[in-house]
């Protein structure tokens, strides 16, 4: 599995980061609604999990292994499918049901050579995600934008949930 170099910047300010980052001499690609199926490959091991996603421009499917929160703990193997329905009923017919279905709204950056996500999700406030090609790059793409490395982290969504007193597990459906 590809090692994702990704960190979060947890209780930013959209305004504030989007013109951080342009600012910086980032540029905007866009805004998306997206959606996702999450499963369960074994019931109970949060660390492993299938994700079909449409980010709203394509459909990926993706087994996501956490092997710890740093910034390089998370592997992850993921390919485009066709349909995002029709990849839900094949993935059905395998034996996964879906765990959960999620909503997120998403802005999108390029910076320096790293990606950068601006999500909110339901229910909590927004994060910027960055991701770039190695764990030194992620964290000096945060340094540019006056961050430092211990206001990174690694944690997954479920994690991210919990700091606000919701788990994210008992929640089937998660919209606007």
């Amino acid at each position: 599995m590809a090692i994702e170099h990704e960190a979060k910047i947890l209780g930013i300010d959209p305004d504030t980061i989007e013109r951080r980052i342009t600012e910086k001499g980032g540029h905007k690609l866009g805004e998306r609604f997206m959606r996702r199926y999450v499963y369960d490959i074994t019931p109970g091991d949060e660390s492993k999990w299938i994700r079909l996603r449409d980010n709203g421009t394509g459909t990926t499917l993706a087994v996501k292994e956490i092997a710890s929160d740093a910034i390089d703990g998370t592997h992850e193997i993921e390919v485009s499918v066709d349909d995002f329905a029709t990849t839900n009923a094949l993935l059905e017919m395998l034996g996964f049901t879906a765990k959960s279905y999620q909503e997120t709204k998403r802005v999108s950056f390029a910076l320096d050579g790293a990606q950068l996500e601006l999500d909110t999700w339901p229910q909590i406030p927004p994060y910027l995600e960055i991701e770039a090609a190695t764990k030194a790059d992620v964290i000096r793409t945060a340094e540019l934008l006056g961050y430092t490395e211990s206001d990174l982290t690694g944690e997954n969504t479920i994690k991210i949930y919990a700091r606000h007193g919701i788990d994210l597990n008992t929640i089937p459906e998660l919209r606007f």
